[in-house]
């Protein structure tokens, strides 16, 4: 007999807590476990815990949360305890402040952290507009909030198939746009592919699955070539007595699916399809010793490839990352890529930051501090749209990294393309403002040039120079670009204020009155969007000031010519329609649960079809209708989630819709006659257009068809498929 679901939750709360106590070890004090402990209890009898957004219960999903800081980030006292009592607080049972006063001040800080965070997800916008700032702040206070925010947003991807649709949707887009980003950026790896793929999953399912298939395909052929590359590198570190662990590594399918679109190769082209690691344990004063020494054994044996190697030994990245890659060409003339670090390194790259602290002291800083404080730098700059901020934090996330010397040999880490203004910036904001140019290695260079790894740069500056608008056109770090925009804006205030007095002046030479109301009418009328912008083309001289007050001459007589003859006046006159009004389409779908009859157009950036999973996007030019895999809707989810609307199809399709199909063969005049005379046949369907691209005995080409659904249009590609020398049909 089945135990009731009561006892279920009961044993399942028993074994996740447990669980989390013998994964936190000696983190939290005996004296502090039963405080929670009575925490909980008396939470429980207060009318237990609620329910979140997601059906979930509140402590459940922070036991599960709380599970993963442990045991996947390695982050554990004050951090769990503040996981395992946030519910309560939630829950109105207990304080901040009770909490503070019974386990102190760090945990009672986490917890307001993640109570902002709580919030701003309440709103249902924490990626959009200022929310994004809320949450960055949050996020910048305390580097454990992000931690916390990473692994709940990782349990809520790994139960995500028991939420609805659009709760799917939305989270996904949240951690593919900003979760996944923060997960590298910490060095948390595993975490970061989990996320990437997850998302993946659940926004293009069959691209994912198409992915997953081909790896399990060629699974035993490659572990078959794994096993025959490891063998003598195997052979040879136990000669030297080396103490390591050796094993081949699939990459993601998120890694795989990017490389398939910045390449634009089909899948068996793909030759880094997997990683080779290998492992040291030994003590960290023998660790870049022994890494270089299996270095060189493996190059020994297979050829190299000097482009391709990677040492992050030396110079460690920013989040710590420590690890030796190189490149070389294994058997069957096939290129492996092969990972060399120490057991220590392996948990920094796959745990991140609680690891690097675990060690802290031994390499010194990893920089993660620098990369907080640029964060509330731009934070403080509350006049940045929050698209600009957005971008600004997004592009330090995941750039790779170059190492500049200054002519002292300072080392400076910067974002790969940054340029000598970025240097200048990071050195200082006031070289940064007053930079000319450089001298690299010697030879002079201008402010736009792009720095190369081991460069030497020695700024140039000059008195008279201030920031320019166009040097947001090629700096790249979010510092640089802060930096300018401040500058820029005091530069306006300024120009603004001297336009302003120069009108005014005007205004009183010509002894008219100025009415505010009617100037802002005026400015209205000539299409600016800001005042500020106005004043600016006064003081650029792109405005005529005399001309200005003429117009405004002229405004002052109509709207007086207005007044005296009411019926001449707008509301009175009605416009002729041009008869350009949208027609009145089939309802073919339902918009907004139960909507019908409302007017909406299909979006050009993915061609939706009838029987595709789609969605609305309120844009200002009515609503679009996206298909769910959209290449825009993880934006669109993730910065404008507030305009996203769910729709669906309904009844029959008795509509054409346009469709782009990508077909690769054998280029033979036959193939393209076959494709065209089996679209012939094709009950109500046309051929709207086709281009073929012929090369090296093959061609690539895309068709353009009209047909009525997905159905029509799987059965289409099933029949190319079949047509002798076509390789490959699929959706464009």
């Amino acid at each position: 007999m089945n135990p009731p679901a009561s006892e279920l939750k009961r044993s399942d709360f028993f074994s996740l807590y447990h669980n989390l106590l013998r994964s936190s070890g000696d983190s939290v004090p005996t004296g502090d476990r039963q405080k929670i402990k009575e925490i909980i209890r008396q939470s429980v009898l207060s009318g237990g815990y609620g329910k979140d957004v997601y059906g979930e219960n509140h402590l459940f999903r922070s036991l599960h949360t709380a599970l993963i800081v442990s045991e996947e980030i390695g982050l554990t006292g004050p951090a769990l305890v503040a996981v395992l009592l946030l519910p309560s607080v939630i829950n109105g049972y207990f304080s901040v402040e009770q909490i503070r006063e019974t386990l102190g001040d760090d945990v009672a800080g986490i917890i307001r952290g993640l109570l902002r965070t709580q919030e701003l997800y309440a709103k249902n916008a924490a990626v959009e507009t200022e929310n994004f700032r809320k949450l960055l702040l949050s996020f910048a206070e305390d580097v454990r909030v992000i931690l916390i925010m990473i692994a709940d947003r990782l349990h809520l991807m790994r139960i995500a198939k028991r939420l609805d649709k659009e709760q799917v949707l939305t989270i996904s887009a949240e951690a593919s746009f900003l979760y996944a980003p923060l997960s590298h950026r910490l060095g948390l790896y595993a975490i970061k592919s989990e996320l990437e793929d997850l998302a993946l999953k659940f926004q293009d399912r069959e691209t994912y699955d198409f992915i997953a298939r081909k790896i399990n395909e060629t699974k035993r052929s490659r572990d078959k070539y794994i096993a025959e590359f490891i063998a003598p590198i195997e052979a040879k570190l136990n000669e030297l007595h080396l103490n390591f662990d050796i094993k081949g590594r699939t990459k993601s399918i998120h890694s795989i699916r990017n490389k398939l679109l910045k390449q634009k190769i089909e899948f068996e082209s793909i030759y880094d399809l997997f990683a080779i690691r290998v492992i040291l344990n030994t003590p960290i004063e023998k660790e870049k010793a022994e890494c270089w020494q299996v270095y060189s054994v493996i190059t020994d044996m297979y050829q190299p490839n000097p482009k391709r190697l990677k040492d992050w030994l030396s110079i460690p990245k920013s989040n710590g990352y420590e690890s030796l890659h190189a490149t070389v060409m294994g058997p069957h003339g096939k290129w492996v890529e092969v990972q060399i670090r120490s057991k220590r390194m392996d948990e920094i790259a796959e745990r991140g930051l609680a690891a690097h602290w675990k060690y802290k002291g031994i390499k010194g800083e990893n920089g993660l501090d620098e990369w907080m404080n640029n964060v509330r730098e731009a934070l403080e700059n509350k006049d940045s749209a929050p698209a600009d901020l957005i971008m600004d934090f997004k592009m330090d996330l995941y750039d790779d990294e170059i190492f500049v010397f200054t002519p002292k040999g300072d080392l400076f880490k910067l974002p790969r393309n940054a340029t000598v203004l970025d240097f200048a910036f990071a050195i200082h904001t006031k070289l940064g403002s007053k930079c000319v140019s450089a001298k690299i290695n010697g030879k002079n260079a201008t402010i736009k040039h792009r720095l190369q790894n081991g460069d030497q740069v020695d700024i140039q500056t000059s008195p008279n120079q201030t920031p320019k608008q166009d040097w947001l056109n090629f700096v790249v770090t979010s510092k640089a670009r802060v930096k300018i925009k401040q500058s820029l804006k005091e530069q306006s205030a300024k120009q603004v204020e001297y336009a302003k007095e120069l009108l005014y002046r005007r205004f009183k030479n010509r002894k008219i009155d100025e009415e505010e109301a009617k100037l802002m009418r005026l400015i209205k009328k000539k299409g600016y969007k800001t005042v500020t912008d106005f004043y600016a083309d006064i003081a650029d001289e792109k405005l005529d000031v005399n001309a200005i007050i003429d117009q405004y001459l002229e405004l002052e007589k109509k709207e007086q010519e207005s007044a005296e003859h009411p019926d001449r006046s707008v509301e009175n006159y009605q416009a002729q329609t041009s008869g350009d009004e949208i027609p009145n389409k089939e309802d073919v779908l339902v918009i907004d649960r139960n909507l019908t009859g409302i007017e909406y157009s299909f979006a050009k950036c993915c061609n939706p079809i009838y029987g595709d999973e789609i969605f609305g996007f309120v844009s200002s030019k009515g609503i679009k209708i996206h298909r769910l895999n959209c290449p825009n809707a993880q934006t669109m989810f993730s910065r404008y989630g507030y305009r996203v609307i769910q729709s669906r199809w309904a009844g029959k399709s008795g509509a054409s819709y346009p469709v782009t199909l990508k077909i690769i063969g054998n280029d033979d005049i036959g193939i393209v006659t076959n494709i065209t005379s089996v679209i012939a046949k094709e009950n109500g369907m046309t051929l709207r257009s086709i281009h073929v691209d012929p090369s090296d005995g093959l061609f690539q080409g895309t068709l353009t068809v009209m047909l009525s659904d997905t159905a029509a249009m799987n059965s289409l590609i099933k029949k190319i498929q079949a047509i002798k020398g076509v390789k490959q049909a699929s959706r464009y």
